[in-house]
């Protein structure tokens, strides 16, 4: 053979080898019902499943893995095709009163692809792509009682080069006050660059936000059953991959699981990302659309949304006594709010019998009362009462049956033990025994709810959040809050309400405040819970205007829309809510220096006069009123002061 081309011989050789290898064995393109979307799945020639997604042609993730390492058997690698099912359309449309958006309509194009292990088990990975991201899950359909396990999970997101990243780390097990981390309370990392290690060498939790070019990207997970883990996410210093990682294996109940491990058959949960701009961000109901469906009738619980006064942040321990929280009842009665929340030491400081006093002095005035539980056990080392009453089936039917005959409304319980299976499953044997009771219920020191809310009507909010008590306890997180808060709308509180406990308009003791009244009057609208509470005291309300007064005496509970008007992670966000036949506008501003903002009330539909609040010259409980007439001016400029706020309401 001539040198010449025998050399090209072993060349196309070598590429037509290299090609049989690499080439997919399987590709499948799968779209959106508006087109934009696209992802792609492909099964290459060693078996192993990845996918890629493009928004309106332009690539947004790239190659990113599929699959599962189970104890038997690795579903991971060496896969081998066996059908792929047509496209079916999936249509839902559904009322929930605890998020942003009270009628919802979901739309997506369901693709399933079915695989078999190494072991000849069949496998599949159920795509699920919406007009605002895509969603996928795997599930094992054979029918059988042996206990699998997994061992690791494969899936990733692998973002393109040059993507950014405002990400929140996982606190380090069993670390923080009594060993009560994790509970999602961090500060957002902002702005870095992909593949930025966390601080805590723990990993990342959802929902966590990228930019690649001009597309945002929201990843989270979702339907997060009793028979599974809650995850995390892990990168790589200067990887553009992020992995799904399971817990630390301190995350535990006793010698409860922590991995992954169920009989099949077995439906995983959701992994899933919001595309495209901050406006789809902000406004997707994506986590809550991917939500199991009520396993309850939301009508059988005659308590829901509401505003509730409190005593325990600004005031502490010590006022949990009958005379102080009949004083909240009070007060929550005079602005029109539904609940009184009597936190920890109740059951020493109050008793059970005035306790019940109590519950009766508030039904008279129409208010409900709910109240504080530690989740106890060994996971966590808080002396906090009431505690070890939670822990069974049986000792939690027990206090349930007792808390009704009081007349109780709903629960608060704190310090949860992290994001193993059987932490998870504790969430929600509490939820299931609490739903016989129609209580409303509250958890703190906890993990995010990825659409819990949806599943169980009764569950108003979860905290999952670095909240104002923090502010409570030093300078520094004082001087964190206005970013932070910023951060708040774009993450955390996109799907799942969230126990912020906002809004201290007067003043916090030996804390210097860094916000604004006005930056603190807006968070009663910018952030969504079903309950929400607030950590103002009568005294410090008692100094607001009247005006201002009179708003938070009206601010809805159940918000029946949502439009983002303009923002940035972690510097100013400027949302509209629309609700009980009303339209409400509110901003911060998180930067030092002033921000102008245009709005455009037009764009709403908006036809009567209208209220700002503001702020004025002087410092806490500074506010200005001017009162809106849209028929004159359909374009209005807002200048939001350092670190300060504004809310408008239009009647």
């Amino acid at each position: 053979m001539h040198y010449r081309y025998g050399l090209a011989f072993i060349v196309l050789f070598s590429m037509m080898t290299h090609a049989a290898n690499a080439q997919p064995g399987h590709s499948i393109d799968i779209v959106s019902p508006d087109k934009l979307i696209t992802v792609n799945f492909n099964l290459d020639g060693n078996g192993i499943a990845h996918y890629k997604a493009s928004l309106d042609g332009k690539q947004v993730l790239q190659l990113s893995r599929l699959g599962l390492v189970r104890d038997d058997a690795d579903f991971s690698t060496k896969l081998k095709w066996v059908k792929d099912q047509p496209i079916e359309r999936v249509v839902d449309d559904y009322s929930l009163l605890t998020v942003k958006r009270r009628i919802n309509h979901y739309v997506a194009n369901r693709k399933v692809i079915e695989l078999r292990g190494m072991n000849g088990e069949p496998m599949q990975i159920i795509f699920q792509i919406s007009n605002d991201g895509i969603a996928y899950r795997y599930y094992f359909p054979t029918n059988a009682t042996k206990l699998h396990k997994i061992k690791e999970e494969k899936s990733s997101f692998n973002f393109m080069p040059g993507t950014r990243a405002w990400l929140q780390p996982i606190a380090v097990a069993k670390s923080g006050w009594n060993g009560t981390n994790p509970s999602y309370e961090e500060y957002y990392e902002k702005d870095m660059e992909v593949g930025s290690p966390s601080p805590t060498g723990a990993g990342w939790v959802y929902p966590a936000l990228f930019k690649s070019g001009d597309t945002w990207l929201l990843v989270s997970e979702g339907s997060l059953p009793r028979n599974y883990c809650g995850t995390r996410l892990r990168s790589q210093w200067h990887n553009t991959e992020y992995t799904v990682s399971f817990p630390d294996q301190l995350e535990r109940i006793g010698n409860g699981a922590v991995n992954p491990e169920s009989v099949t058959p077995w439906l995983m949960p959701w992994r899933f990302i919001v595309i495209g701009s901050l406006k789809t961000i902000a406004e997707s109901t994506l986590g809550i659309d991917l939500a199991d469906k009520a396993v309850l009738d939301a009508t059988q619980f005659i308590n829901g949304p509401g505003k509730a006064s409190w005593s325990w942040p600004l005031m502490g321990d010590d006022k949990t006594v009958f005379d102080v929280q009949k004083q909240f009842v009070d007060y929550a009665e005079s602005m029109h709010w539904q609940y009184t929340l009597v936190d920890a030491l109740w059951d020493k400081q109050i008793g059970d019998d005035k306790l019940k006093e109590l519950v009766d002095y508030a039904s008279s005035k129409g208010i409900k009362i709910l109240v504080w539980y530690n989740s106890a056990g060994d996971w966590n080392t808080v002396s906090l009462t009431p505690r070890d009453r939670l822990l069974t089936h049986e000792s939690r039917m027990k206090e349930f049956a007792k808390l009704k005959a009081m007349g109780v409304a709903g629960i608060k319980i704190d310090f949860f033990g992290g994001d193993g299976q059987s932490v998870i499953a504790y969430y929600r044997d509490i939820l299931d025994d609490a739903a016989a009771y129609g209580f409303v219920m509250n958890f703190h020191g906890a993990t995010l709810p990825r659409g819990w809310e949806r599943t169980y009507p009764n569950l108003m909010t979860m905290e999952a959040v670095r909240g104002l008590e923090f502010i409570t306890f030093d300078q520094k997180n004082a001087e964190d809050e206005p970013t932070h808060a910023a951060m708040l709308p774009f993450t955390r509180n996109v799907f799942d309400p969230m126990d912020f406990t906002p809004m201290v308009l007067d003043h916090i003791r030996n804390i210097e405040r860094r916000t604004s009244s006005s930056f603190e009057l807006a968070l009663s609208i910018l952030f969504t819970s079903g309950i929400t509470h607030y950590a103002e005291i009568p005294e410090g309300m008692a100094k607001a205007p009247d005006y201002v007064q009179e708003f938070l005496r009206h601010v809805p509970s159940i918000w029946d829309d949502m439009r983002f008007i303009d923002g940035f992670p972690g510097k100013y966000v400027v949302l509209a809510r629309q609700g009980n036949g009303h339209w409400y506008i509110t901003g911060i501003n998180a930067e030092k220096t002033e921000r102008k903002i245009k709005l455009s009330l037009a764009d709403l539909p908006i036809m009567s006069h209208g209220m700002l609040i503001t702020d004025g010259e002087g410092g806490n409980l500074s506010f200005v009123r001017q009162d809106i007439d849209p028929s004159l001016n359909k374009t209005m400029e807002i200048v939001m002061k350092g670190r300060g706020g504004f809310v408008m309401v239009f009647e």
